[in-house]
Formats: C-alpha cells, sequence, structure tokens
C-alpha cells in the first residue's frame, strides 16, 4: 500500500509526462479533494498509506485532469471575489480578469447607498458578477439574465450558496427586460471571433461552453447589438460595464462614440492590457 507521499510524486509525474501545466499543484489540488483534506494535509500525513478506495477515486479525478479538462470543472467550484462558485461544463469558468472588473465596481461605489438602485447582470452564466455584487452591496436590487436554462439553474444554485437574494430571468439579452429600465447593468459577453475560437486552448476548446465564448464572426456583434438597444434599457444617467478582448478597445470605441452615449471609459487588466469598457448614458 502506498503512502500520500507516495501517490503525490507519482500522480505529478504522470501529468507533467501528459504535458499538464503546474503538475505538482495539480496533483495536490485533486488529491486534497478526494481525501476530503487541506492541501498542508497532505504533507503532515505524508506517510499515511492510501486505501485502494480512496486510490480509485484520485485515480479517476487524475484521468479527467490527463485529458486537459479544467481544475475547476473537477473540483466543481472555485473562489470568487469573497463567494463560492459552483461550476460545471454548462457555465464559463470565472476568470481573474473578472473579478477585477467586480473589484473596480466595489471601489466605485464604496460608501454609496444603493437602495432603490437597479443592476441586470447579462449573459450572467454561473452568476459570478452579480452575485458577488449583491454581497457586497446588500441594498442594490440585481436580476441575472441568460439564455441558457442550464447556467441560470447554476446561478440558481450559486445564489443560494452564497445567501443572496437576487431576481433571475431567461431569454435573449435584453428581451427578457422588456419595458424595464435599469440604473447599472454588467455584461461579460461572448466575445470571441470564429477565428480566434479555433486556436484556444484545448481545456477551453474542448470542455468550455461555445455559447459563452463566441460572438459571432468578428467577436463585436454582441457590443453591436447592444450599442443599438441598451439606451431604451438605461434610465438617464444610466451606466454599463463591460469586460471585453484584449484586442477590442479601439473598435469598441468606435462602436460607441456614435448614438446616446455620454461619455466611455477604456480600462486596463493587471497585464496592462485593454480588458474593460465602461459606458454612461446621456
Amino acid at each position: 500500500m502506498k503512502t500520500l507521499g507516495e501517490i503525490l510524486r507519482l500522480a505529478a509525474a504522470f501529468l507533467q509526462d501528459k504535458k499538464i501545466n503546474q503538475p505538482r499543484r495539480q496533483a495536490e489540488e485533486l488529491l486534497a479533494h478526494a481525501l476530503l483534506l487541506k492541501k498542508i494535509d497532505l504533507y503532515l500525513q505524508y506517510d499515511r498509506p492510501i486505501e485502494e478506495r480512496e486510490l480509485a477515486l484520485f485515480r479517476e479525478l487524475i484521468r479527467r485532469k490527463s485529458q486537459q479538462e479544467p481544475l475547476e470543472y473537477i473540483l466543481g467550484a472555485t473562489d470568487f471575489y469573497h463567494c463560492t462558485i459552483h461550476v460545471d461544463r454548462s457555465v464559463l469558468i470565472p476568470r481573474p480578469e473578472t473579478e477585477i472588473l467586480v473589484d473596480l465596481l466595489c471601489k466605485k461605489w464604496k460608501g454609496q447607498d444603493l437602495s432603490g438602485k437597479i443592476l441586470w447582470d447579462l449573459c450572467c452564466g454561473s452568476g459570478c458578477i452579480g452575485i458577488a455584487l449583491k454581497k457586497a452591496f446588500p441594498s442594490l436590487r440585481v436580476v441575472l439574465s441568460d439564455l441558457s436554462s442550464e447556467a441560470l439553474s447554476r446561478a440558481m444554485q450559486n445564489a443560494r450558496l452564497n445567501v443572496v437574494d437576487v431576481e433571475f430571468r431567461q431569454g435573449d439579452l435584453l428581451v427578457p427586460f422588456a419595458g424595464e429600465r435599469a440604473d447599472f447593468v454588467t455584461c461579460n459577453p461572448p466575445y470571441i471571433s470564429q477565428s480566434e475560437y479555433i486556436s484556444l486552448s484545448p481545456s477551453v476548446l474542448h470542455f468550455e461552453p461555445k455559447m459563452a465564448l463566441v460572438g459571432g464572426e468578428t467577436g463585436y456583434e454582441f457590443y453591436e447589438k447592444l450599442d443599438q438597444e441598451l439606451p431604451f434599457y438605461l434610465k438617464d444617467g444610466g451606466k454599463v460595464f463591460f469586460e471585453i478582448g484584449s484586442t477590442q478597445g479601439n473598435v469598441l470605441k468606435n462602436i460607441f462614440s456614435r448614438g446616446s452615449w455620454a461619455s466611455f471609459e477604456l480600462n486596463k487588466d493587471w497585464s496592462g492590457l485593454d480588458r474593460f469598457f465602461f459606458l454612461e448614458k446621456q
């Protein structure tokens, strides 16, 4: 019977042979998950024999990882801005860049009374943006929407898990909000072009939902549609907060330079890349 330490070394070597990034860390995460331990406990119990039942479960997790499946899908959850977000293949895995977006908004709104204000989180996926903002600002009314019923089911689960009271709508972009107006809109829309999609890493291409990634032939289709429609769904002075592709900033300036927008603001991520596009209605 092999020990935890021996199994960890063998698993890390196996993942390295399969060209998996950070093989040791991945093996640690999966072994801790299989044994219901914290990672530090793996080393505190380094010489403990591993039971066959535990080993069988761990082998299955390692098999999935060796096929490039994202760690977050295997574990079933990820941390996101003081929230635990459950994920599966029906929703995108929340990225650090999206956490930056939430952090920027939390800093903008710090100390403000948002009672009576309405925020719509379009293309909500797992619900991470709307749920994190509702947790940070309980007085804000938050409505999450998505075209995918599976994504909405996951977002509902995450709202319950994080004990926040938010609303849900199913439909294409603004269709579920006919006759209504919001103070704020957040949206991380599909913004990858068809040509970019086929060059994505296998862990994204083969596991994450294409519908949530590809915006169309150019990747700008969702932004162009929202440029035309959003002004009719915003209150005067309403604000919009997009996550965007790192090369899309200049084109979005052109798209949103016409029409009903009083101003726009382009923000960068921690790598210095264009990543967020903020709008204010006249």
